[in-house]
């Protein structure tokens, strides 16, 4: 039996025939509906020959920046056999976490900070993973047959799998994209030792179209379908360990937790609903946070705010570097206080990023005469000091 993607969910009792086949498909759709889950399909762990060669591409290009464990990890993620061996069928599900709105609007107030849609709630590996567990629990019951679940952490090619499962294509920004759900799809998969029969893999539907492309403030896609990380505004604020470079500080804008600009800018998100799930929805104090009130978390204050959320992993320095840099592009002047005591922070990329922010909102002047007041000691915060000047 092949399930096209309109399909999914839409059976409530085993299709004409009763065979087993069928029977566990409904089964599936039907347990993965219950779990919150929007599409699910299936592939072959075969189903990828050409995913291994791309990342490859992409690794030996430095298109991957400081991601080591890219590197490292290249021969499990070109096939998912290499991961498990005894895999013999992949079921991808996908999850729609579709904003009320289009999240670029907050691009129009400089004295608030952007937090990429997805991070404005409960870390979705926590919240996929557990809904993840319970299918493939009730699936190793049904079947007896072995199941593990992943979740973007683990060696797992997802992308192209949806792809080859049909749930979505690749669009040019390299993220999938569904008819139904536009490009806001959280995914994770089920490897099992069951036999079943796959879907049919999904086409590209993104014609001519480069409105993703064209979206990009650090001009990230040296072509279409091809990303460089390293120019990517969600690898500069979320995996970039180092100060952010100069030559993208600007573009960032009020950008502190990763980037949607290429995801809203798809028009297939039309068709995309509201996330469903409540957990889902962004709080409300990461909808639109002041950064004046960001500015002064202290490493116990940032802990307490983002429990239980992605962005506590980066830490409270990097953080406070993005929101540096958002305050230095604010044009606010009010912010320029909490901007100068950041200057005597113990940590150097807070300090450098703040010496950056101070030059953006005071005067040569005032500026000179902060420096004057301190005996700065290391390399990289002086080097920004000289940048400054």
């Amino acid at each position: 039996m092949r399930t096209s993607i309109s399909e999914n969910f839409s059976a409530t009792r085993p299709p004409a025939g009763g065979s087993a086949g069928a029977r566990l498909r409904a089964f599936l759709n039907r347990e993965a509906k219950a779990a919150g889950f929007d599409a699910v399909a299936i592939t072959s762990p075969d189903a990828i020959p050409l995913a291994g060669e791309r990342l490859a591409e992409f690794v030996a290009a430095g298109f991957h920046g400081s991601m080591a464990w890219m590197q490292e990890t290249l021969a499990r993620r070109g096939d998912p056999r290499a991961l498990w061996p005894e895999v013999r069928s992949i079921i991808v599900l996908a999850m729609n976490y579709g904003p009320d709105h289009d999240p670029r609007t907050i691009l129009e107030k400089p004295d608030r900070a952007a937090i990429s849609v997805y991070a404005q709630n409960r870390d979705y590996h926590d919240i996929v993973k557990g809904k993840l567990k319970g299918v493939a629990g009730k699936l190793a019951a049904r079947t007896g047959c072995d199941v593990k679940v992943f979740v973007d952490t683990a060696p797992v090619m997802e992308k192209p799998l949806a792809e080859a499962a049909g749930i979505g294509w690749q669009g040019k920004h390299t993220n999938l994209v569904s008819r139904e759900h536009g490009s806001w799809l959280f995914l994770g998969s089920i490897f099992t030792t069951a036999e079943l029969e796959p879907d049919r893999p999904e086409t590209d539907h993104c014609g001519t179209c480069r409105a993703c492309l064209d979206a990009c403030p650090t001009d990230a896609f040296p072509a279409p379908y091809r990303l460089d990380a390293r120019r990517c505004v969600s690898y500069l604020t979320i995996e970039n360990k180092g100060p952010i470079p100069l030559e993208f500080r600007e573009a960032i804008g009020n950008r502190i937790y990763g980037c949607d600009d290429c995801l809203a800018a798809c028009p297939w998100n039309k068709f995309a609903r509201e996330a469903s799930e409540a957990k889902l929805r962004a709080r409300d104090d990461l909808r639109e946070p002041p950064l004046a009130d960001l500015l002064e978390l202290d490493d116990a204050a940032f802990r307490e705010k983002f429990s239980g959320s992605p962005i506590k992993r980066i830490g409270r320095d990097r953080f406070l570097r993005n929101v540096l840099v958002a305050a230095g592009n604010s044009a606010d002047p009010s912010l320029a206080e909490s901007c100068i005591r950041l200057l005597d922070d113990p940590a150097p990329l807070v300090r450098g990023t703040a010496v950056w922010a101070v030059s953006k909102l005071l005067d040569r002047n005032e500026l000179k005469g902060l420096f004057e007041k301190r005996n700065e000691a290391d390399d990289t915060v002086l080097g920004e000091w000289k940048a400054a000047f």
